[in-house]
């Protein structure tokens, strides 16, 4: 069996329950040595034999998948926050299916959910935005079309960008040619829930050279959107005067 897992966004204690448990039982581990807090490691046993994918391709890491499966061993593969984004966990999944290797997957922390709560911020506010769009600036790896910052810009709603810390002179143009304006407010949260976890606000027009500014050139997420200003409006949900299905609303 292969136990796919978040390792959450960084820090030791927010990996889940049930993560750290199959890291305690795992016989074999296979972690994303670049981004995974080798601390959580410390749960696994002395007998678990450990790689570091940041060394394999992916050929390798079936190969020991495969051998463990042989061997009638569990195999953890640790990524990074949760697997569902930009964990490349589906190319895994579709080698472990020609396989007939049984699997599963362990949801994580994302880095996205660290990030606001390192910036204290709501990622979605009432009259502001009700809507994230998760994305990564275009690098080595294309995107699709349709799919371009500069199409997406023009929803105007909350962005939050991985993979991109290499390319904020990318973002800026395409967010603004979209229709971002440039004092939009904009974050960058480097290595979010880490020790050395670092935050930077600034506005979308000067992201490029405040992030030169800070040396933050990798392992760091950029949000932009108005949800990291001061306006918004209240929820309804707990507005004295709106009913819901478990409080009559009172009258002014």
């Amino acid at each position: 069996m292969v136990h796919f897992v978040g390792a959450g966004p960084g820090a030791e204690d927010l990996i889940t329950v049930r993560g750290r448990r199959l890291i305690e039982q795992a016989d074999v581990i296979i972690y994303a040595g670049s981004l995974v807090n080798p601390a959580l490691l410390t749960a696994a046993g002395e007998q678990c034999q450990i790689y570091n994918s940041a060394y394999m391709d992916l050929e390798e890491v079936i190969s020991v998948m495969e051998q463990a499966d042989k061997n009638r061993l569990t195999t953890v593969r640790l990524h990074t926050g949760d697997p569902s984004l930009y964990g490349a966990i589906r190319e895994q999944m579709a080698e472990l299916d020609k396989r007939g290797i049984a699997y599963a997957v362990c949801p994580g922390v994302s880095s996205m959910a660290g990030a606001a709560a390192a910036l204290q911020v709501e990622y979605t506010l009432p009259e502001v935005s009700q809507s994230v769009i998760i994305t990564r600036a275009e690098g080595r790896t294309a995107v699709p079309p349709k799919q371009q910052l500069s199409e997406l810009a023009v929803h105007q709603s909350t962005m939050v960008l991985f993979l991109s810390a290499g390319l904020a002179g990318k973002v800026r143009e395409e967010l603004l040619a979209g229709g971002y304006a440039p004092d939009t407010p904009t974050a960058v949260v480097y290595k979010a829930t880490w020790p050395e976890e670092k935050i930077l606000r600034t506005t979308l027009d000067r992201l490029p050279d405040a992030m030169e500014e800070a040396g933050i050139t990798k392992t760091a997420l950029i949000v932009v959107g108005d949800v990291l200003g001061g306006e918004f409006a209240k929820s309804r949900l707990y507005d004295k005067t709106f009913t819901t299905g478990f409080r009559k609303g009172k009258d002014q």
